[in-house]
């Protein structure tokens, strides 16, 4: 398993946001009400899109999957001109993520656990209370088996 270690730094991003639970999951209809009113977004930086989750502090402490947490669809953008009515925006602070390349369904959760309960514990790091993200490129095909997207959870040195 290959994994980068990257300072990220300030991102700009506009989009849409659901508050949510993985239990009450409402990412479709999230994506769906975004993905048309994406193209009237301006100063894009490129086509990637960000699935980016704001989990309290203790969320991953005592684990619950009904536990709500806001969930976001996003672009990346120059600036903050011109932004469309009923979408929002929301600038990401820079630090230290784990940066892992995912191939495989959006479906499927194991890919996480391994995070959470391999990686992690093992690594020299411990989850930081900042946003987690994937950053969806081109070579993205939701549920699809072959599908290709960057994992980006927050870190902090132990």
């Amino acid at each position: 398993m290959q994994v980068r270690i990257v300072n990220l730094k300030e991102k700009k991003l506009v989009g849409k946001h659901l508050k949510m639970s993985f239990v009450n999951n409402k990412t479709a209809e999230l994506w769906g009400s975004f993905m048309p009113r994406r193209k009237e977004i301006k100063n894009q930086v490129s086509t990637n899109f960000y699935s980016l989750q704001i989990y309290d502090s203790l969320h991953f402490v005592n684990f619950d999957p009904g536990k709500e947490f806001e969930k976001w669809a996003l672009v990346e953008v120059n600036n903050f001109e011109n932004v469309p009515n009923e979408l929002d925006i929301y600038t990401l602070a820079g630090g230290l993520y784990a940066v892992f390349d995912y191939k495989g369904s959006s479906n499927d959760n194991t890919f996480f656990q391994y995070i959470f309960r391999t990686w992690l514990p093992n690594s020299n790091y411990l989850l930081d209370d900042r946003p987690h993200f994937e950053v969806l490129g081109e070579k993205y095909k939701n549920a699809d088996p072959n599908s290709e997207e960057e994992i980006w959870i927050p870190i902090r040195l132990k």
